[in-house]
Formats: C-alpha cells, sequence, structure tokens
C-alpha cells in the first residue's frame, strides 16, 4: 500500500518509528511532514494526509499528535474520510471492521510504545466487515 503519514511535533516520534515499520512491511510512505519536535500547527500538516487519502493518490493515512482528537477532527472535515483515533488494539480493530477507517490517528502522548506496532498492526491487517457496518457508512456520505 501507499501510505500518507503526518504529525504535529507532538507525535513526530511516534511518526518516525511507524515510517521505519511501514517501510519493513514493504509499504510506500508518504510524509507530509513535520520534520522534527519543534513546535507547529498541525492543520498545515494533517490535511494533505487527508487529502492524498482523499483523491486516491494513497490508499491509506496515518496521522499523529499529542492526543489525536485535533488530527482527528481535520483529516474528517474531507468527504470520503473516516479517521478514527486509536488508543489501544481493540479501537485500531473496531475502526477498520466497522467504520472501515482509511485514515489511523494516534496521540503520542497516550499511546504506549509497546504497543504502538501492535496497533499499526491491527489497523492495517483488520479487513472492513461490511454487512450492516456499510449501510451507516452509506448514510455517513449522504448529503444533507
Amino acid at each position: 500500500m501507499k501510505i500518507a503519514i503526518g504529525s504535529d511535533h507532538a507525535g513526530f516520534r511516534y511518526k518516525e518509528i511507524l515510517k521505519a515499520a511501514l517501510a519493513a512491511r514493504g509499504h510506500e510512505v508518504v510524509d507530509c511532514g513535520t520534520h522534527s519536535e519543534a513546535a507547529v500547527d498541525y492543520p498545515i500538516f494533517i490535511r494533505p494526509v487527508a487529502e492524498a487519502v482523499a483523491k486516491g493518490t494513497c490508499d491509506r493515512g496515518i496521522v499523529l499528535g499529542g492526543s489525536g482528537n485535533g488530527e482527528a477532527i481535520v483529516a474528517n472535515r474531507l468527504p470520503g474520510i473516516r479517521c478514527t483515533i486509536a488508543w489501544n488494539l481493540e479501537s485500531a480493530r473496531v475502526g477498520r471492521s466497522h467504520n472501515d477507517s482509511n485514515v489511523l490517528s494516534l496521540g503520542q502522548r497516550f499511546v504506549l510504545e509497546s504497543e504502538l506496532h501492535g496497533i499499526l498492526d491491527a489497523w492495517l491487517d483488520t479487513p472492513f466487515d461490511g454487512g450492516r457496518h456499510l449501510r451507516r457508512i452509506r448514510l455517513i456520505d449522504e448529503k444533507a
């Protein structure tokens, strides 16, 4: 897969860890920044990740910050993006199986580093269940 990734300063360290893990799994990684732990405004680096997924230039995206909340809000502003926040393995699995998440949001301050790879694996490897969940996703995408 081609996966876009972006973070603010508070998620930078985990972004670098995940970039290496994704490359080791054979994925192509598009790094949308930031490139250090210097303070930045997160929408500048998160929006390009969501845009890449929404436009289809990347298959999925990962966004990171301190909590993951603001990053998920930015990503979910774009039509077609289903960004879920994961703080543990089960939330990553459910984000994929129930919500067909195409963008993952992680909070470096809330996810243990020892669980980071497992969360990534769960999100990458869990298939979408479809069925009643597909009906709900279609309802989300309906225009008001």
